[in-house]
């Protein structure tokens, strides 16, 4: 498996979540660092993160931003930290709410090595959501997977879904200045655009809890709003979906 992992944290009020968190994370069998990306939590998310920080030294780094600049911007602005640095073979990505299982993370990191991306999928056999989740967010989740997955032709069953492992050298070949989506669609276009350029992507089954504290920032809204900026998404990429069809043709 990787050597050398660094976990993209994005976080905005995640006080009562990011100590157990790290201690969960740091407790795997992995040689793992992380990268906070604190939106200036008026919870004082940030501070904490700088005390794991000083008490981790060399395992923990925050990156503080002046406001709440949203999810996209915060992993994009990782990356392209990340993507320089020689000390780092592989990057991930996780929800700081416990909604993501830390322990698959070791599961990640042994599949990282036979391929460029692994997507911890609900969507896949063995993969689950929520069993306390309404049936109307079940149903909505699994629509939209259904629906960005028809409208993009795209091979992966979880197209949504926020927790991913990274080759380093797989984010280095993407032209990430081409990546402009806001909110949760930026997942849905970060795997369109791997899927496009060729990356050899595998899923690897998750259970996808609710968050254990504090309140969810998913609403039916955002969800909505994610559907519809597929076709943004479509119309973004023709220019390499037309050049992937032409190399399928040779």
């Amino acid at each position: 498996m990787p050597s050398r992992i660094t976990l993209v944290l994005p976080t905005y009020n995640e006080a009562e979540n990011l100590p157990k968190l790290v201690s969960a994370l740091f407790a795997l069998p992995l040689q793992l660092n992380i990268l906070v990306v604190d939106d200036n939590s008026p919870d004082g998310t940030g501070r904490l993160a700088d005390e794991l920080a000083a008490a981790h030294p060399g395992r923990i780094e925050v990156m503080h931003r002046s406001g709440k600049l949203g999810l996209s911007s915060a992993y994009l602005q990782a990356f392209h930290q990340l993507i320089e640095r020689a000390d780092v073979d592989a990057i991930a990505q996780m929800d700081c709410d416990f909604s993501h299982d830390p322990a698959v993370l070791v599961t990640m990191a042994e599949r990282i090595e036979t391929c460029d991306l692994v997507i911890g999928s609900r969507y896949i056999p063995g993969g689950s959501t929520d069993i306390h989740w309404p049936a109307w967010r079940k149903a909505l989740s699994a629509f939209g997977n259904f629906y960005a997955r028809a409208i993009l032709s795209l091979p992966i069953r979880d197209v949504t879904g926020g927790y991913r492992l990274w080759r380093k050298s797989t984010l280095q070949a993407m032209p990430l200045e081409r990546v402009k989506s806001s909110g949760y669609v930026f997942m849905v276009e970060m795997a369109c655009l791997a899927h496009l350029l060729g990356s050899r992507i595998v899923e690897t089954p998750i259970y996808f809890a609710d968050r254990r504290w504090g309140k969810s920032k998913m609403s039916f809204r955002i969800q909505v709003e994610a559907a519809l900026r597929v076709w943004q998404v479509l119309w973004h990429y023709r220019d390499l979906r037309r050049q992937a069809k032409a190399a399928r043709g040779r």
